[in-house]
């Protein structure tokens, strides 16, 4: 059963397609899409065009016939008026009223707006976060950490299997160096928990990663802690443990604050899988030796000289890298986990690193047919001058105060605008349009490209924002609190559109569907944004064009109905982008 009447058109018009042409256009592309003009029509066909040099016949010609295979199909007949042609071939169709009017009724009474579950759930991993141990969430994981919750909550209500993983960076050389300037400077972080501050371990990070660079002295002892760890050293081990444990709780924090649920899988849990992957490379003949270091060498990637690029996966010294942890993830993920589809949400500074890892493996033959990799990047959060966005003095901006400050900010707000409210009043609003802010200007973006951090337009009242949004939501539940209007007693029977207004409403309200497949199948989590930025215009537009709690009673029903399901649509949509709505603001 399709879950947009866009998915359905592609299926009814493909099956008109090969009715009319024969079995060899079972999977040509029936090209349609919602009208850019509503003059002509809802939605269109553009597959005549296409057609006609194959068929070598009119356009016109082609169109015609997959216009009477569509109509033999009764049941179109209640969902559009009849198909006309326009132009070089173009087919319009145009929604019955009463159509629109029977599935607002069903939307009323579905607590999923009547949007059905896919009829074939996948087991989807979604990547997303990924910050490092021994250093705090910055801005730069912001990004990562609300595209992929949204894209996680959206795949989820389509009725998926997800499975959130946070690939933590928790092994490596970083852990040898830490240690090695723990044992001197604050031996008590190695052997208690708690000792030591996560601001403290940072700054102790930084000291740490200084001194590795500076003297070759220490970062010999360094690469011998390393060695000391992966060999399951007791002392370097509980070391790691505390240090990993005291990061966890503070990465735990910003997840509490964002409300993100995420399953922890660092890199060392797939330290055992590594020499596997060692052995099956070299099984499959991909495996190279290069200056004494285990390699293979990648197809279309070539260094300055023009000469073929190595993927190292195992370096000189026997150690392994990224690269090696990347692919037993992958493996496991396939084999383990039975994912169907595996999606890495990360910046887009890595996305040469995963076409090397997605190519090494596919050339290994390791990813089936059935399953689908995907590297989903993002671009970089900037300030004002246009430059990667960090504070006055140059550091990276940590998450945790960023956050803070969204909320002071619109706690602010709030007490000039509400000064009689209660405290806690202002807290939860504050603290809703705040991270709601913060998480919507994100979202609304194009994710490929880099965009402006700023408080003052993500927190206005006015444009694409979070707090637009929210007061649309708002304004419908004032006006039932007015009315005192029991929205569930509501006749679902008496929806009449007769106005243009409500037609436009109403027809943008049955796309929402629509909306919640293009962002599960493209990963845009602004294609959402869009729509719900649209609903709340036209629902504007409607509101101010339309009188409701004046309106005579067979009206009023009808377009308090328009209202409690435009709210409803908000409230939904803002959830699976993991925002909250309020009743008053």
């Amino acid at each position: 059963m399709p879950t947009s009447i866009l998915s359905d058109l592609k299926i009814r018009f493909s099956k008109a397609i090969i009715a009319a042409f024969g079995d060899e256009y079972a999977n040509y592309d029936p090209a349609i899409a919602p009208s850019k003009d509503a003059k002509f029509g809802d939605y269109q066909c553009n597959a005549a065009l296409g057609l006609t040099k194959r068929l070598k016949q009119k356009p016109q010609d082609v169109a015609a016939q997959i216009i009477a295979n569509l109509i033999s199909d009764n049941s179109i007949n209640d969902i559009f008026e009849p198909p006309t042609i326009a132009g070089a071939g173009f087919i319009n169709l145009k929604l019955k009223l009463s159509y629109l009017e029977s599935q607002l009724a069903k939307m009323q009474k579905s607590d999923r707006l009547a949007i059905a579950t896919v009829e074939n759930s996948d087991r989807i991993i979604v990547d997303f976060s990924s910050p490092n141990i021994a250093k705090e969430m910055h801005v730069g994981h912001l990004r990562s950490t609300i595209i992929g919750d949204s894209i996680a909550r959206i795949l989820e209500f389509q009725g998926h299997q997800v499975l959130r993983l946070n690939h933590v960076g928790d092994w490596g050389t970083q852990f040898g160096m830490l240690i090695t300037y723990l044992r001197e400077v604050y031996p008590d972080a190695l052997t208690k928990a708690n000792a030591i501050a996560i601001g403290d371990l940072v700054e102790l990070y930084r000291a740490a990663k200084k001194r590795f660079d500076e003297d070759a002295d220490f970062k010999e002892i360094s690469r011998a802690a390393v060695v000391e760890l992966q060999a399951g050293g007791a002392e370097a081990k509980l070391a790691w443990q505390l240090l990993c444990e005291q990061s966890r709780r503070e990465f735990q924090k910003i997840y509490d604050t964002l409300e993100i649920q995420l399953e922890e899988r660092g890199e060392s849990f797939y330290n055992t899988f590594l020499p596997d992957v060692i052995t099956d490379l070299r099984a499959t003949g991909l495996l190279q030796e290069d200056q004494g270091a285990l390699c293979v060498f990648l197809e279309g990637f070539s260094n300055k000289d023009g000469q073929p690029l190595p993927l190292i996966v195992q370096k000189t010294d026997g150690g392994y890298n990224y690269a090696t942890t990347d692919l037993a993830a992958l493996r496991y993920r396939m084999s383990a986990d039975k994912a169907t589809r595996i999606l890495y949400v990360t910046d887009i500074g890595q996305a040469g690193h995963f076409a090397q890892v997605f190519q090494v493996a596919n050339r290994a033959n390791w990813i089936p047919e059935n399953v689908q990799v995907t590297h989903v990047p993002f671009g970089l959060v900037m300030g004002d001058d246009g430059k990667k966005f960090k504070t006055r003095s140059g550091d990276t901006v940590p998450l945790k105060s960023l956050l803070e400050e969204a909320i002071a900010r619109a706690r602010t707000d709030i007490e000039s605008r509400n000064p009689e409210e209660s405290d806690e009043f202002k807290q939860n609003v504050a603290e809703a349009v705040g991270l709601g802010a913060v998480k919507y200007a994100d979202l609304s973006q194009n994710r490929t490209s880099n965009y402006i951090f700023s408080f003052d337009k993500m927190l206005a009242l006015q444009g694409n924002t979070a707090p637009y949004m929210l007061y649309a939501y708002v304004r419908v539940k004032g006006i039932g609190r007015k009315g005192d209007i029991d929205f569930a007693s509501l006749d679902i029977d008496a929806v009449r559109l007769t106005t243009e207004p409500e037609i436009v409403l109403a027809k943008h309200l049955l796309q929402f569907a629509e909306a919640i497949e293009a962002v599960a199948e493209e990963l845009f989590p602004n294609r959402l944004c869009q729509y719900l930025f649209e609903l709340s215009q036209k629902f504007n537009q409607f509101f101010e064009q339309c009188p409701v709690l004046q309106a005579e009673e067979s009206e009023r029903v009808s377009r308090l109905i328009l209202c409690d399901i435009t709210a409803k649509t908000l409230k939904l949509g803002l959830n699976l982008l993991g925002i909250h709505v309020l009743e008053r603001m």
